[in-house]
């Protein structure tokens, strides 16, 4: 540990102390919550119970930290089948209101992806399980073990009678993994009560990139989704009957798709790129700094070869340049044996990920004019329609934010190190929800490890990141504090 300037040094040292000494109980609380089988993906009644659970449980650890919570009822939720399902109450708690103090406000969820030990889990993964240092369990690093360390911070404090040097705020969801549901209504009618006192917000949702340095992201990609439909008829042809007489949609879709990218990945969409963020020579040192091993990186991803060679090209085209996927089709035939049908209707799926300072209604007039004339251009009598069904915005912070700073600092504190200042290649929703209504400066401190496994078999964290992450909030605590006066 480096010392910052005492007296804080000192009161660190007791806050570090009691975490070690405590760990146990702390990985004890982990698996209690574990244990709870809070999955928002499937929509089962039980499950639900579960997640209603899951939520009261840690309303009243936060109300035993002396915390004032409040379970803001969502109600339910009406399902393409007919059938009504509970939103699980979201939790807004708060310790502290001091005016001297800066109020920091930590987002999580507790719901998590649906997980059986048939999926190929070594262990049960609801009964978290340790070995060599790694906590194996579903939600063990998203989300529960980060919102739990938020809390063993608190904790610490607390037990050692020392005051807590911000005043705290908690936004605790759990329906994240199903699209956090009805969370950004409650976030807007919320905005002048709740957190109206807020200066800063805190997500911590992610992983770093490497398995030993930690890391800080400040931006994240958006997404655009889009279906691509053709139809001749809405009923399917037999091929004997009537191939070599009809133009195909399957022939016209998979035109249309192949005419979006070339093999290099390039998106071939006219103006697609104009609106793209320039590199700066700054933002090209960051990635320079990054501590990746791509050889690593590699075969870790069971991936013969990248499109890109370097380590720069790589990361940049994960994060700050858009791309395009091609997801899939329906009504194609897609079983084994050899069905001879033309199907009469197909539904291409594909997405872009958006990046600033890309505008999404400008691309999907781009998306929509381009495959129109590429469809123009095949004479085909065949129905075409494009729609995108999902638009979400991509997301940037400034690195010079003070909480980014203090963030850095508590880094150096707690591991020796500097941070990497990275990038997340996918779409999390909320921090751009919260800057743009809340108009707070928002921070992704991620606690995770690159091969924690967030949504995959064998989930897990490690002993270390979990407790040194405790640590890593509560010496933020007091970094925010002192940037703050």
């Amino acid at each position: 540990m480096s010392s910052p300037s005492s007296p804080q040094a000192g009161l660190l040292e007791k806050v570090f102390w009691y975490m070690d000494l405590h760990q146990d109980e702390f990985v004890q609380k982990l698996k209690e919550w574990v244990a709870i089988e809070s999955d928002s993906i499937q929509p089962v009644p039980h499950l639900r119970q579960e997640l209603s659970r899951m939520m009261a449980v840690a309303a009243e650890e936060l109300r035993r930290l002396g915390a004032s919570v409040d379970l803001e009822d969502l109600g339910s939720q009406q399902l393409p089948d007919g059938q009504t399902l509970p939103i699980p109450p979201v939790i807004l708690g708060e310790l502290g209101n001091d005016p001297g103090k800066p109020t920091v406000c930590f987002y999580g969820h507790l719901d998590v992806q649906p997980a059986t030990q048939a999926d190929g889990w070594l262990t049960d993964p609801y009964t978290l399980t340790e070995v060599d240092g790694k906590l194996y369990g579903r939600g063990a690093t998203d989300n529960k073990g980060p919102v739990l360390a938020w809390i063993n911070a608190m904790r610490a404090f607390r037990a050692l009678e020392e005051d807590l040097p911000v005043n705290i705020k908690f936004i605790i969801e759990g329906m994240e993994e199903a699209g956090s549901v009805a969370l950004e209504e409650l976030v807007r009618r919320e905005k002048d009560r709740f957190f109206s006192s807020v200066d800063y917000i805190v997500i911590s949702d992610n992983l770093w990139v490497s398995q030993r340095r930690p890391a800080l992201i400040y931006g994240t990609r958006g997404n655009c989704y889009f279906t691509v439909e053709v139809t001749c008829r809405d009923q399917d042809f037999h091929s004997g009957t009537f191939g070599g007489i009809l133009q195909e949609p399957m022939a016209d879709l998979v035109a249309l798709l192949g005419s979006l990218t070339d093999s290099a990945g390039h998106i071939l969409i006219p103006g697609i790129y104009d609106h793209v963020a320039p590199l700066t020579e700054e933002e090209k040192e960051l990635y320079g700094a990054i501590d990746l091993d791509l050889e690593e990186y590699r075969n870790s991803s069971r991936v013969k070869k990248f499109l890109f060679d370097t380590k720069e090209e790589i990361l940049m085209h994960l994060w700050r340049y858009p791309s395009l996927s091609i997801h899939g089709i329906e009504g194609a035939f897609d079983e084994p044996g050899t069905k001879t049908v033309i199907p009469g209707r197909v539904l291409g799926k594909f997405s872009i990920r958006l990046v600033p300072h890309m505008n999404m209604s400008v691309v999907e007039k781009q998306v929509q004019q381009y495959l129109q004339y590429i469809f123009s251009q095949r004479n085909s009598s065949n129905q075409m329609a494009v729609s995108m069904v999902l638009g979400l915005h991509p997301w940037i912070a400034d690195i010079k934010d003070h909480q980014y700073l203090a963030a850095k600092r508590a880094i150096k504190t707690v591991f020796g190190t500097e941070p990497d200042m990275i990038r997340d290649g996918s779409t999390i929703p909320i921090a751009k929800i919260f800057q743009d209504i809340i108009q707070k400066s928002v921070l992704m401190l991620p606690l995770g490890a690159v091969d924690d496994g967030e949504h995959s078999q064998n989930e897990k964290i490690n002993r270390w990141n979990y407790i040194e992450g405790s640590k890593l909030f509560a010496a933020f605590f007091l970094e925010v504090a002192q940037l703050h006066e």
